[in-house]
C-alpha cells in the first residue's frame, strides 16, 4: 500500500474533474451541516482529521454518484474513494460553494465564519443540533419559530460571540462580523469583507487581526490529507472486504451500510435496483433508508433481521430474496394506506412495523381472511402506539414476531406477545405524562383525531401532512403557547403531547403568543365548539387559565386516553375480534 499526501483543494478538484469516484458500495452523503461546521473549525486549527483510502484500478467497478456535480473523468483509470466520502464531499460543497444533491434534492451547507472568534477552540455544539436521520420523511412541524419570541441583538452576540464557525442563520449573517465562508474561499480579496466589518482605517487594530484569520480560513484549502493507496493487484472481493473492516472500526458506519457493500460486491450493479424500488416507494409517499430495504429482504432471504448473515449468501438467494421483498414492502405500503388510514412513515412508530407487516402478507400468500385482516390491523395499530419496536432491542423483537409469523402464526398471537410485552394494550392516562411530540402516542394522537374529522380551527381543511403551501402545512401547535408559559413551567412541561393540537400554519401564526382564554372563545363563537372537543381540547373557561396549566393537561390526557382506545377498539371491532 502506497502513501502519499494531497491537499484539500487537490482532493476537491479531483472531485470536480471526475478523477475521483465512489464504488458502488458506498453509502450515500448523509452528513448534516452541523458536522460540517464541526470538520471545518477542526481544520482550522490544524487538529487531526484522519486519513482518505483510495483505490487505483483499471477494472470496470460498479460506480455511485457523488452528492456534487461532477465532470466526465478524462483517464482510462479510475481513483475510487473507499474512506473519507462525508469529510471530502463536505469540504467541496463549501469550497465550491455548491449545494449537494441526495435522492434528487439539492440543499445548501452554508457556513458563517466569526471575526471576532476567540483564540483559543470553544465548544462546537450549537443550541438546536440537526440529526442524522431520515430527513425526507414528512411530519407535523413545529410552532415554535412562530411562538419564540424574537433574541435581541445583544442576546445574539452573546449566544454565539464565542463560536467560530455556526450553520448559517440569516440573522446572523447581517451582523458584520460574520462572512459567508464559502464566499472567503471565493475570492482573494478581504477588502469587501472588512468593508462588511465596519473597518474602514488600515490603522484600525481589527484591520490585520481580520485579515490574518481571512488567510487562516483560505488556508483550510492547503491542509494536507495522507491518502493510503491500495495495490491495483487487488480484486474487488479483496477491496470490498477492507472496506468492511476499516468501516468497522468505531463504528463509523452502520451496520446496514457494511452489509450493502458485501451485498454490491457480490451483486454487482445492485445499488441502481434498490434505489429504483426505494424511489418508487417515496413517490407513494413512504421515502424509507435504504437500509430498511435491505433488512428487508434479509428478512425474507434468511427468516430473521440481522445482517451479519449477508455474507453468506449466495447472489440468487440475495435475488430471491429481493424480489419477495418487493412484493412484501407493496403490500405492506398498500395495506397501511387503504386499511389503516396511514399514509406516510412519519406516522409510525417504526420502519419495523413495515418489515412484519409485508411479511405476515407473504406467509399468508397475500390471502387474508376478514378476521386476519382485522386482527392484523388492530396488532399493526396497537404495536404502533405502544411503541412495540422503539423499545429495548428492537431486533430481537422483531425476529420473534419474524419466527413467529413464519411458523404459520396467526395476527392473534402477535397480539398475545404484544400484549405479554406490555402488560397490557389499552392506555392509561398516566402514560400519556411526560411525553412529547416524538411519542409513539403522539402519532396516534394524529391518527385518532384525523379518523373523527379534525379540522383547523381556521380553514376548516381536514388535518393531513400533505398540505401544500405555507398558510395550510401542518403544524403541532402549542395550545398554551409556549411565550405564555415560559418563565412558570420548565420546558418538558411546556412541550407536553397534552398541550399540542394540530392546526395549520396560518391558524398559528393568527394565534400568535395569545393565552388559549383570549383566542379560544374567538374559534367558538365562529366555528363553534366541535373542532375543540375533536382534538380533545378542554374548553371550561378555568382550564385555559395559565395558573390552572397543569389541571388542563390532566383533562386532556384523560381526554386523549379515551380517544385512543376507542380508536384501537374501533380498529379491531370493524370486521370480526381479534
Amino acid at each position: 500500500m502506497a502513501r502519499h499526501e494531497a491537499s484539500v483543494e487537490e482532493l476537491v478538484g479531483m472531485i470536480q474533474r471526475g478523477e475521483l469516484r465512489l464504488p458502488e458500495m458506498q453509502r450515500r452523503y448523509v452528513w448534516p451541516a452541523t458536522r460540517v461546521r464541526d470538520l471545518l473549525d477542526s481544520l482550522y486549527r490544524g487538529y487531526p482529521s484522519g486519513a482518505i483510502l483510495l483505490w487505483e484500478s483499471d477494472e470496470a467497478v460498479p460506480l455511485r454518484e457523488f452528492a456534487v456535480a461532477q465532470q466526465r473523468n478524462p483517464y482510462q483509470t479510475t481513483k475510487l474513494l473507499l474512506d473519507g466520502q462525508q469529510r471530502l464531499t463536505s469540504l467541496s460543497a463549501v469550497l465550491r460553494g455548491e449545494p449537494i444533491q441526495v435522492r434528487g434534492k439539492k440543499r445548501p451547507i452554508e457556513l458563517l465564519f466569526n471575526l471576532e472568534h476567540p483564540n483559543s477552540a470553544g465548544l462546537v455544539t450549537e443550541v438546536d443540533e440537526e440529526e442524522d436521520a431520515d430527513e425526507d420523511a414528512e411530519a407535523p412541524e413545529t410552532d415554535s419559530d412562530a411562538e419564540a419570541p424574537d433574541a435581541s441583538q445583544d442576546e445574539l452576540q452573546e449566544r454565539f460571540n464565542q463560536l467560530t464557525f455556526v450553520v448559517a442563520t440569516s440573522k446572523l449573517a447581517a451582523r458584520p462580523n460574520w462572512v459567508k465562508v464559502s464566499e472567503v474561499f471565493r475570492t482573494a480579496d478581504n477588502n469587501g469583507f472588512l468593508k462588511k466589518a465596519q473597518v474602514t482605517a488600515l490603522d484600525d487594530p481589527r484591520c490585520e487581526k481580520y485579515s490574518q484569520r481571512l488567510n487562516r480560513l483560505r488556508g483550510v484549502a492547503k491542509y494536507a490529507y495522507r491518502m493510503d493507496v491500495l495495490e491495483r493487484t487487488l480484486s474487488y472481493d479483496e477491496v470490498t472486504e477492507i472496506f468492511v473492516r476499516v468501516n468497522s472500526r468505531g463504528a463509523k458506519l452502520r451496520s446496514s451500510d457494511l452489509a450493502m457493500a458485501q451485498i454490491t460486491a457480490k451483486w454487482r450493479r445492485s445499488l441502481g435496483v434498490f434505489e429504483e424500488f426505494q424511489a418508487a416507494c417515496a413517490a407513494q409517499g413512504f421515502d424509507l433508508e435504504l437500509g430498511i430495504h435491505v433488512k428487508n429482504m434479509v428478512a425474507y432471504a434468511t427468516g430473521q433481521s440481522r445482517f451479519h448473515t449477508v455474507g453468506r449468501l449466495s447472489v440468487p438467494q440475495l435475488q430471491d430474496g429481493w424480489a419477495k421483498a418487493r412484493r412484501g414492502m407493496e403490500f405492506s405500503i398498500n395495506f397501511l394506506r387503504s386499511n389503516v388510514g396511514i399514509d406516510s412513515p412519519a406516522l409510525l412508530s417504526s420502519p419495523f412495523l413495515m418489515i412484519a407487516l409485508g411479511y405476515f402478507g407473504h406467509h399468508k400468500d397475500y390471502a387474508l381472511s376478514p378476521s386476519d385482516e382485522s386482527a392484523l390491523r388492530y396488532w399493526l395499530l396497537a404495536a404502533n402506539a405502544k411503541g412495540r419496536y422503539s423499545r429495548g432491542s428492537t431486533e430481537t423483537l422483531l425476529d420473534q414476531d419474524l419466527a413467529r409469523i413464519g411458523k404459520g402464526g396467526a395476527a392473534a398471537e402477535m397480539i398475545d406477545a404484544l400484549r405479554l410485552q406490555m402488560g397490557r394494550l389499552d392506555i392509561d392516562a398516566a402514560e400519556l405524562e411526560g411525553r412529547n411530540a416524538r411519542s409513539a402516542f403522539f402519532k396516534t394522537m394524529f391518527l385518532a383525531f384525523r379518523s373523527d374529522g379534525a379540522r383547523d380551527w381556521k380553514s376548516n381543511l381536514a388535518i393531513s401532512l400533505s398540505h401544500a403551501g405555507n398558510q395550510h402545512k401542518l403544524q403541532f401547535h402549542h395550545i398554551f403557547p409556549q411565550a405564555v408559559l415560559k418563565g412558570k413551567y420548565d420546558p418538558p412541561l411546556i412541550n407536553d403531547l397534552a398541550n399540542l393540537a394540530f392546526i395549520s400554519g396560518a391558524t398559528n401564526r393568527k394565534i400568535s403568543k395569545r393565552p388559549p382564554e383570549v383566542y379560544v372563545p374567538e374559534f367558538i363563537e365562529s366555528q363553534g365548539e366541535l373542532p375543540f372537543r375533536v382534538q380533545c381540547v378542554p374548553i371550561e373557561p378555568g382550564l385555559l387559565k395559565p395558573e390552572n396549566y397543569r389541571d388542563f393537561l390532566a383533562e386532556r390526557r384523560r381526554l386523549i386516553a379515551m380517544r385512543l382506545n376507542r380508536f384501537l377498539d374501533e380498529a379491531r371491532d370493524v370486521r370480526g375480534r381479534a
